[in-house]
């Protein structure tokens, strides 16, 4: 199944994110580059939200974020209603954030995972499928119901 898949980074992120396009379209997906260009200094909050709208919009099945330690990323791009963003180190969390919990962000950390487990990541991320069970559908309402109640994002 061939994903449109929107990848952004901040200047700490950069480098990486641009391994992970030419990854990410070897894999046989389609790309969405919404930046940052350079290593220049930019602010990371930009960056998820330009990736949270193309997801909510329709305009990406899946993003991909990059910051420096990735938390902050994280943190933004949750703030983004329908957003389920999240921070992963290993493969296990990378494909089961997907199928457990239809993650449809995964953010890393540009300076603390290398390359090689950056691109393990990505395909774990972008191979797994949401798994539709009861227990996972349910717990998806309950997350969606806590959005509804404090006004989409959140403090």
């Amino acid at each position: 199944m061939t994903l449109r898949v929107a990848l952004a980074a901040d200047h700490a992120g950069y480098e990486l994110k641009q391994q992970l396009l030419e990854l990410v379209r070897s894999l046989g997906h389609d790309t969405v580059d919404l930046g940052t260009d350079s290593t220049a200094p930019v602010d990371y909050p930009d960056y998820a939200v330009a990736v949270a709208e193309a997801i909510v919009s329709g305009g990406a099945d899946r993003g991909i974020l990059a910051c420096g330690s990735g938390v902050g990323a994280s943190v933004a791009a949750n703030k983004v209603p329908g957003i389920r963003a999240g921070l992963c180190h290993d493969t296990y969390s990378a494909h089961q954030g997907v199928e457990h919990d239809n993650m449809n962000i995964l953010v890393l950390g540009g300076r603390v995972i290398g390359e090689a487990l950056a691109a393990e990541l990505v395909e774990a991320f972008l191979g797994a499928r949401f798994s539709g069970a009861q227990r996972h559908v349910r717990r998806l309402e309950k997350i969606t119901d806590i959005e509804r109640l404090f006004g989409g994002g959140g403090a």
